[in-house]
């Protein structure tokens, strides 16, 4: 994505969650045709000037259009289930942010001690599987709490509800995707490319 792109993404990511917020629906969406192509997301809202987390909801599959799944993402972080749903009051306290994802590959390790070698904090986002229990971390989350790979992969198998040592174990699964991230610097203000600075 270009940068022209992504500020339309978190754009339209904006108008959602203000639309949703206030109870009205979703009017036409007019993008260009790269958001025809089947694109993973996340919709991220953070509280101004705090910025705590206050909804994250998205797809990490391709399997809508960017258009479609920005807009459902939005709608649906509005209403994440770890919150009090998005109120009309608090938009205007509310920086939006988009990841927009690359498809998710299987991290293949001889030994599950091997995996803090390949996960690269900045660059991948971890999803995480074991039977009935799956999580994903967003790229960015790792560097916020300052994690190392082991602390990631760790807290990952916490958000799929498994113990943090789980990922140790043979029988779960790994596969790192990584996000292109787009964030209002202000409520409804300037739009950057959030910079990471991967680094192993």
């Amino acid at each position: 994505m270009n940068d022209f792109e992504g500020e339309i993404a978190v754009r339209l990511a904006r108008e959602v969650v203000e639309a949703e917020a206030k109870g009205k629906e979703t009017g036409h969406v007019d993008v260009p045709g790269s958001f025809q192509e089947k694109r993973g997301v996340f919709v991220t809202l953070h509280t101004y000037p705090a910025n705590r987390l206050r909804g994250c909801i998205g797809f990490p599959e391709p399997i809508f259009s960017l258009a479609s799944a920005l807009v459902q993402a939005a709608q649906h972080a509005c209403h994440d289930p770890r919150f009090p749903d998005l109120g009309e009051d608090e938009l205007d306290r509310i920086i939006v942010e988009v990841s927009i994802l690359t498809p998710p590959q299987a991290v293949e390790v001889f030994d599950p001690r091997e995996l803090p070698k390949v996960v690269q904090i900045g660059v991948d986002g971890l999803i995480v599987e074991r039977g009935p229990c799956r999580g994903l971390l967003l790229p960015q989350v790792a560097l916020e709490w300052n994690w190392d790979a082991e602390e990631f992969l760790g807290q990952t198998c916490v958000k799929a509800g498994m113990s943090p040592d789980m990922w140790m174990d043979e029988r779960t699964r790994f596969y790192t995707f990584q996000a292109e991230v787009f964030s209002e610097d202000t409520p409804g203000g300037k739009v950057s490319r959030k910079e990471m600075g991967g680094c192993r």
